[in-house]
C-alpha cells in the first residue's frame, strides 16, 4: 500500500525545469542509448559514494584479499602451462636423439654439421636424448593447472557473493536514509521538481549505484590486479616481447578517444531527440481523449514519425561512429598478436625463448587486452554510477524543513478557534504570497476563501497545516501558536478533503479506515453511511472489499471522492480543509457530495476554497482574496450588497443564469429581472 502526500501544490508555484535533459544518461527510452551523464563533481562525489562503504571495510578487505588471490592464480597458470608444452616438446625432440649421447654432445654434432639454429633451440631446453614425453610430470602439471583454475573461480564466486551482500546492505541504508530525508523535506521542494526527476533520484539512480558499486568495484580491482600480473609475467618470460604487447595500449587509446570525442558530440543529439520523443509521448497519452476528441490523431502521429525519424538519424550516427572503437581496437590487437608472434617464433628458432614460454607469452598477450578493455568499460559504468550519486547526494544534501520545536501541546479535543495574526509568507522576499493577513475563525464556523487563480487560497489552508513555515506573523490555534506544537501532533488534528480525490490501490474498507488505523469495521461503516458513501458501496459485488485500482478507477469520480470525505470523517478531526472537493464532479453528483460535506463540517471549524460559489453561500464567513491579501470579508448576502470584488465574481460566475440571478433579485442584491449590473 502506497502512500501519498494527501494536499495539493500551492498555486502560485510553478515547476522547475528538469536539471538534466529528459532521457539522458538512463538508455532513452529502451535503455541501452547513449553513454552515461559525467557527474558534474566527480571526485568529491566519487569520494562519497566509496565512503558508504565504511561500516563493510572489513568485508571490502576480504574480497580484495580473495580477488587478488584468485588473479595470482590464474596468472601463474599460463606459465604452468607454458611447462607442460615444453615437456611435451622435449619428450617429442627427445625421443628422436639417440639414446645415452650427451646433450651437449649432440649440440656440438649439429653446429658442426651447420644446423647451428636447431642446436641453439636444443641448447635452451632440458631435453633427455633417448627418452619421450614424461607423463607424469605433463599429469601433475596439468591437475595442478585445473586446480589452481578451480580454486581461482570459488574464490571469485566467494568474493562476488560477499560483495553483492554488503552492497545490497549499503543501498538498503541508503534508501533508508532517502525515505527518510524525503519526510523531512517542506513541500515547496516537491513544488519546484518535477514529480519525475524526484522519482528518478529515488529509483533509477539508486539502481543504478547499487550497479555501479557491484560490478565497477569487483571488476575494476580485478582488472587492475590482472594487469599488473600479467605485465610483470610478461616482463619475466621476455622484456622484448612485454614492450610490443604495451605499445598497443597508448595506440587503442589514442584511437579510442578520437572516435570518442566525436561521438560523444552525435550522443548529445541522440539525448535531445530521446527527450524530445518521450515528451511527446507522454504529452500524448496523458491527453489521449483530448486528442481524440478533436481529432489530431494523425497530426500526433506525424508529430511522432517526425520525431522519431530524428531519433533514429541522431542514434545511428552515435552508434556507428562509436561501434568503431572497438573493431579498431581489435585490429591493433590482432597487429600486436602477429608481431608477437614473428618475434617470438625468431627468438624460439634463436633459443632465447623456449616454446613453452612463447606460448604462455601469447596467452598472457591475448589476456592482457580484456582487463584494458574491461576498465574503460567500467569507466563509462562507474561515470553512470557517480553521476546517479551527484544526484543522490544533492537530494539528500537539500535543506529540510525547520526542525520540531514543540514546546506547548493542545488538549485531546480542541475548539477549533484559529487566529492569524499578521501572516505573511513568501518563497521569495521580494514576491511576497500572503501579506499581513488578519483574520478569526470562531469555533465550529465554517470559513470560505474565494478568489481568482494565483489569489494564495491553497497557500492559506498549506499554512494552516505547516506544510509551509511562516515568514512573519503568526497562527492561533485555541491560542497555541502553531510553530510551538509537534506538526503530526497538529496535522492529527486537521481533515483534508481535495480536488483530486487520492485513493491507493487496495479495498474501499482500507482506503476509509486510513483516515484512522485503529478504526473498527463498525465505524468504518457508520463513517460510510454519514458521508452517502454505504448507499452505492452496497450495490457493489464484494462491497467494502471492492478493490479499487490506485486511481480509483473502479469507482466514478464523484464516488471517490465520497471515499475521501468518509475517510476524513473517520479521522474525527477538529479542524477541516475543503479545498474545491466539488469541481471535478458534475452536478447531480455535486449534491450527494454537498451532503456529505454538510454532515462532515457538522460543529467543526471548516476552511472551504471553493470555485462553484453556489457551494459556499451558507458559509458564516467569506473571505474574498487577491493577491495575497483579504479584500473583502462577510457573508454572502452582505457581500453581494457590497457589490465589490465578491459580487464581481459572483456574476460573473452566473452570468446567463437568470435563476440564480432572480432569485437574489427580491433581496435587493440583484438588479430586477436577473440583468446583469451595468
Amino acid at each position: 500500500m502506497a502512500r501519498t502526500r494527501d494536499t495539493t501544490a500551492p498555486e502560485e508555484t510553478t515547476s522547475l525545469e528538469p536539471e538534466f535533459e529528459p532521457g539522458e544518461g538512463d538508455g532513452g527510452m529502451f535503455g541501452d542509448g547513449p553513454p552515461a551523464r559525467k557527474a558534474q563533481n566527480f571526485w568529491p562525489s566519487a569520494k562519497r559514494l566509496f565512503s558508504l562503504l565504511g561500516p563493510e571495510r572489513a568485508r571490502m578487505v576480504l574480497v580484495v584479499a580473495l580477488v587478488s588471490l584468485s588473479v595470482v592464480l590464474t596468472v601463474i597458470a599460463p606459465k604452468i602451462l607454458g611447462q607442460a608444452m615444453d615437456t611435451i616438446f622435449n619428450g617429442v625432440i627427445g625421443s628422436q636423439l639417440p639414446a645415452g649421447v650427451p646433450l651437449e654432445q649432440i649440440i656440438e654434432q649439429q653446429r658442426a654439421s651447420g644446423n647451428g639454429t636447431f642446436a641453439d633451440m636444443l641448447a635452451k631446453t632440458d631435453i633427455v636424448p633417448g627418452a619421450g614425453i614424461d607423463f607424469v610430470v605433463l599429469g601433475r602439471l596439468i591437475i595442478i593447472v585445473l586446480l589452481m583454475y578451480v580454486v581461482a573461480s570459488v574464490l571469485m564466486w566467494a568474493q562476488g557473493y560477499i560483495l553483492n551482500g554488503l552492497v545490497m546492505r549499503v543501498v538498503f541504508g541508503l534508501r533508508q536514509d532517502i525515505e527518510a530525508k524525503l519526510n523531512r523535506l517542506p513541500l515547496r521542494f516537491f513544488d519546484t521538481r518535477q514529480r519525475g526527476d524526484v522519482m528518478s533520484r529515488v529509483t533509477n539512480d539508486v539502481d543504478n549505484i547499487q550497479t555501479a558499486l557491484q560490478q565497477a568495484f569487483s571488476q575494476l580491482v580485478q582488472s587492475v590486479l590482472t594487469i599488473i600480473g600479467i605485465a610483470a609475467m610478461m616482463f619475466i618470460v621476455s622484456w622484448q616481447l612485454a614492450l610490443i604487447a604495451l605499445i598497443s595500449i597508448p595506440l587503442s587509446g589514442v584511437i579510442a578517444g578520437v572516435i570518442g570525442a566525436r561521438s560523444q558530440k552525435l550522443f548529445a543529439a541522440q539525448w535531445k531527440n530521446t527527450g524530445a520523443l518521450n515528451g511527446h509521448i507522454e504529452e500524448t497519452f496523458s491527453g489521449l481523449e483530448i486528442v481524440r476528441a478533436f481529432g489530431r490523431d494523425r497530426e500526433m502521429l506525424e508529430e511522432f514519425d517526425r520525431r522519431n525519424d530524428s531519433l533514429y538519424t541522431a542514434s545511428f550516427g552515435a552508434q556507428f561512429v562509436s561501434g568503431m572503437i572497438m573493431p579498431a581496437m581489435t585490429f591493433v590487437s590482432y597487429l600486436s598478436y602477429v608481431l608477437i608472434a614473428v618475434v617470438g617464433g625468431l627468438r624460439v628458432a634463436s633459443g632465447q625463448l623456449t616454446l613453452g614460454d612463447a606460448t604462455a607469452f601469447i596467452q598472457y598477450s591475448r589476456e592482457f587486452t580484456q582487463p584494458v578493455t574491461q576498465l574503460a568499460s567500467m569507466a563509462n559504468m562507474l561515470q553512470s554510477g557517480v553521476a546517479s550519486a551527484e544526484r543522490t547526494f544533492e537530494l539528500l544534501d537539500a535543506e529540510e524543513q525547520e526542525p520540531e520545536t514543540a514546546t506547548a501541546s493542545l488538549p485531546q479535543r480542541t475548539d477549533g478557534h484559529v487566529e492569524f495574526e499578521g501572516v505573511s509568507f513568501s518563497y521569495d522576499p521580494e514576491q511576497p504570497l500572503i501579506e499581513d493577513l488578519t483574520f478569526s475563525a470562531q469555533p465550529g464556523q465554517t470559513v470560505a476563501i474565494v478568489g481568482p487563480t494565483g489569489a494564495g487560497k491553497t497557500t492559506l489552508v498549506n499554512l494552516v497545516m505547516r506544510f509551509y513555515e511562516l515568514t512573519g506573523g503568526r497562527i492561533l490555534l485555541d491560542g497555541v501558536d502553531i510553530t510551538s506544537l509537534a506538526r503530526g501532533d497538529l496535522r492529527s488534528r486537521v481533515g483534508m478533503v481535495l480536488q483530486d480525490a487520492w485513493l491507493f490501490q487496495g479495498t474501499i474498507r482500507e482506503n476509509i479506515r486510513y483516515g484512522r488505523l485503529d478504526a473498527t469495521d463498525e465505524e468504518i461503516v457508520d463513517a460510510a453511511k454519514a458521508t452517502m458513501v454505504d448507499r452505492f458501496v452496497r450495490q457493489l459485488p464484494d462491497g467494502y472489499d471492492t478493490v479499487l485500482d490506485a486511481d480509483g478507477g473502479s469507482v466514478s469520480a464523484g464516488e471517490r471522492q465520497l471515499i475521501t470525505i468518509a475517510r476524513a470523517f473517520l479521522a474525527n478531526p477538529s479542524l477541516l480543509i475543503l479545498d474545491e472537493a466539488t469541481s471535478s464532479v458534475d452536478t447531480r453528483t455535486e449534491l450527494l457530495v454537498q451532503h456529505a460535506m454538510n454532515a462532515l463540517r457538522t460543529d467543526r471549524t471548516s476552511f472551504v476554497i471553493a470555485h462553484r460559489l453556489s457551494t459556499i453561500r451558507d458559509a458564516d464567513t467569506i473571505l474574498v482574496m487577491e493577491s495575497g491579501r483579504i479584500v473583502e470579508q462577510g457573508a454572502h448576502e452582505a457581500l453581494l450588497k457590497q457589490r465589490g470584488a465578491y459580487y464581481e465574481l459572483y456574476m460573473t460566475q452566473f452570468r446567463g443564469g437568470g435563476d440564480e440571478a432572480g432569485e437574489h433579485a427580491a433581496a435587493g442584491a440583484l438588479p430586477s429581472g436577473g440583468g446583469v449590473a451595468p
